[in-house]
């Protein structure tokens, strides 16, 4: 971060979209302690910090009335606990660009940090407006985006705002650049042999990652879901697993890619199956591609896990995005973990890992193992797009 921000005001977009319980305390602070780097070298650098960030979907997620519960969704929650972190005066503005943001901005003093209220209290957030962008723009001297997660979406505090600041009023937060440095260095200059481990529902939400894995690659890895698909389209029999039926021959063409490329792909050789989608569903080991009627795989089974976690263990490079089964039920949980596992110890042997995408960094932060791996990436969906190969708007505009 090369910006003079001694004496000035610094307007940081944060992803504070964190997690609260029902009495509203923040059940996990991941997102807020990855941004506090970037927020205390301004305030040590002399600057003031001007905080803005969403939470939740409070549009959609409306009173009966229609009114916002503002009670649910307002940013105030978090005041308390950044004052604890930062250990400063952090003030609250009950609004982002009214009279109440436009005052406390105003005497804002070095050393202090100003949190404004949630900004999809506006519509004009998300649509990306100018004037509402302009009207944060104006709150401060210079814009930061530390807000990896959000920085594919071209809204008006992730993108539009930093239309308002020149190249030397504007730049990435620490986080920001980490992000963009790990995914480049995973992108294009690995270390091979590099494992790619891709999970999930769905092979159409995958599809364009794993063509793109395929330039630079030696393994794909699949688990999840979409795996059924893949055997399907190798003519397996999957009974009632889950699977996209015009996605077959998507997931046919991907195999004959791979096989012209080079690049391995591994189907799970057996399936931790359920007779129903449910916590307490009866449980059986069967092939992959020999599940019978009723049964549905709903998880990686004990042969797929020992060949998957083998291949990681001979890695240099790792990316894994997904879970490999049904994470949030403990009888289809153990694929993920093991996975988890094994990351964390080729990175002990010397591999470059990389983990993003909310179940795979739940099971890391909830294994402990989050330190155990080179690096956890904030941003499940703007990750996914940047391994895609997609210029992120957010980033974009940084660089403009």
């Amino acid at each position: 971060m090369k910006i003079n921000v001694k004496g000035k005001k610094a307007l940081i977009r944060v992803d504070f979209n964190v997690p609260l319980d029902k009495q509203y305390n923040i059940t996990d602070d991941t997102r807020i302690r990855e941004a506090l780097p970037t927020i205390q070298h301004i305030l040590q650098a002399g600057g003031a910090v001007i905080l803005m960030s969403h939470l939740g979907r409070p549009l959609e997620k409306r009173n009966a009335d229609g009114t916002i519960n503002r009670e649910k969704f307002t940013l105030q929650h978090l005041v308390k606990h950044l004052r604890k972190k930062l250990k400063t005066k952090v003030h609250f503005a009950d609004d982002c660009v009214g009279k109440s943001a436009v005052k406390k901005a105003a005497a804002l003093k070095a050393g202090e940090v100003l949190l404004l209220e949630n900004t999809r209290f506006y519509e004009e957030e998300e649509k990306g407006d100018a004037e509402f962008a302009k009207k944060l723009a104006a709150l401060a001297d210079v814009y930061v985006n530390d807000a990896f997660g959000t920085a594919h979406r071209a809204h008006a505090s992730t993108t539009i705002v930093a239309h308002y600041f020149d190249k030397n009023h504007k730049c990435f937060g620490f986080l920001m650049e980490r992000e963009i440095e790990n995914a480049n260095r995973v992108m294009r200059n690995p270390e091979h042999p590099v494992t790619c481990v891709v999970g999930g529902a769905k092979v159409s939400d995958k599809i364009v990652l794993l063509e793109r894995f395929l330039d630079f690659a030696n393994n794909i890895i699949v688990g999840g879901a979409m795996a059924y698909t893949f055997m399907l389209a190798k003519k397996g029999a999957v009974g009632n697993s889950l699977i996209e039926p015009d996605r077959v021959k998507a997931a046919k063409e991907f195999l004959k890619k791979a096989k012209a490329a080079g690049v391995k792909v591994l189907l799970p050789k057996d399936s931790v199956c359920g007779d129903k989608f449910a916590a307490d569903a009866a449980v059986q080991v069967h092939p992959s591609h020999q599940i019978p009627d009723g049964w549905m795989g709903l998880d990686i089974g004990p042969s797929a896990v020992k060949t998957y976690a083998r291949t990681i263990r001979q890695s240099k490079t790792i990316i894994w995005n997904g879970p490999m089964g049904v994470f949030e039920m403990p009888a289809f949980a153990e694929g993920t973990k093991a996975i988890a596992k094994a990351v964390a110890r080729a990175t002990k042997n010397g591999a470059f890992s990389m983990v993003g995408g909310g179940d795979s960094v739940a099971a890391v932060n909830q294994m402990k193992l989050a330190k155990k791996v080179s690096f956890v990436s904030t941003g499940g969906g703007a990750m996914l797009e940047y391994l895609e190969g997609k210029e992120l708007p957010g980033i974009k505009a940084i660089n403009a």
